[in-house]
């Protein structure tokens, strides 16, 4: 059960703060909706989604040797893998419609020489979710495309890490 919440948007006609007659500020008037919070249960569903699209993926499997891609990778898990790294969730919701914008990061391990490998399984995470629908039980994905994308070496691991963060746009059901 997820706890009900009251999202609210204040009405300034004409774009200005409206005053009393003794020229204090008046209190704009406020529209309310009452609607079921779902920020986790969202997040969870698009982290689902996406996992389900990448493995999927012959290419990025192949790529990968196997169905390498991790919430948390377990231990002496063989490189390359992905990992799911930070997800940020933002209600965007109106008075008339609700959804959230999240904000996601892949990462991708390599402990291979160069940063090749990690450029080439980057390479192919993109289009994989640009490409298709990524289907959702609740709401409809209205948007997904990469913001930002970094290759790094690690010195004290040994390895490199590439990063892919994604902004996601997921209007809800109903």
């Amino acid at each position: 059960m997820h706890a009900p919440m009251n999202v609210c948007s204040t009405i300034t006609p004409g774009g200005f703060e409206p005053r009393d007659a003794k020229g204090a500020q008046a209190r704009p008037a406020r529209t309310c909706i009452r609607r079921e919070a779902r920020v986790a249960a969202a997040a969870i569903e698009l982290q689902a989604a996406v996992h389900a699209a990448l493995s999927a993926n012959a290419a990025l499997t192949t790529r990968l040797g196997g169905p390498r891609i991790y919430d948390h990778a377990p231990a002496n898990v063989p490189f390359p893998y992905v990992t799911f790294g930070r997800t940020s969730v933002y209600d965007w919701s109106t008075g008339t419609e609700s959804g959230t914008e999240q904000l996601f990061s892949l990462h991708v391990w390599s402990k291979a020489r160069g940063k090749a490998e990690t450029l080439e399984i980057m390479d192919l995470i993109g289009p994989v979710l640009a490409a298709q629908p990524v289907p959702l039980a609740e709401g409809q994905l209205v948007l997904i495309r990469l913001d930002f994308a970094e290759v790094r070496y690690d010195d004290d691991l040994a390895l490199y890490r590439g990063v892919l963060r994604f902004r996601a746009l997921i209007e809800a059901a109903g």
